[in-house]
């Protein structure tokens, strides 16, 4: 028997992502006191910009998990904050390697602080144990989905 017997509200709350909402707003209040003019989205592309710089708009989307006209949006608005640069490819001038700005590298350790800081306050009275649980059940959901 399938173990999918939700109430109502447990299911809403599983399909909203209500703690995953939570940590959001949290973060970018975080970032809004720090006096930082950036989303968390725009966050998330600069993130993995900071894990492997000069990545093409389609390795951010797959990373991501976004599509092409959101990241050309959140890269638009980063470009004008002059975050982020876009250069033609040098084997492929359809393709665009985006690319840091000192400005952007300057963020790195205090917006990490930040996420850290939120995820220690969301975290508060969480084991060890729960937290390798729920990242095994995500990564189950995640994996079932996308096979």
């Amino acid at each position: 028997m399938p173990n999918n017997h939700f109430k109502r509200g447990e299911l809403y709350s599983v399909i909203n992502g209500m703690a995953s909402t939570a940590v959001a707003r949290r973060l970018q209040k975080h970032f809004r006191q720090a006096g930082l003019e950036i989303t968390i989205e725009q966050w998330s592309i600069l993130y993995h910009l900071w894990l492997e710089d000069s990545l093409s708009q389609q390795e951010l989307c797959n990373r991501t998990f976004r599509d092409k006209p959101s990241i050309t949006r959140l890269l638009d608005n980063l470009e004008k904050q002059k975050l982020v640069k876009r250069i033609a490819s040098k084997q492929d001038r359809r393709i665009n390697i985006v690319c840091l700005t000192e400005q952007a590298k300057a963020l790195q350790t205090l917006t990490i602080d930040l996420a850290n800081q939120t995820m220690d306050e969301a975290l508060v009275d969480v084991t060890k144990e729960e937290i390798e649980t729920v990242k095994k059940v995500l990564y189950q959901v995640y994996d079932n989905l996308n096979k």
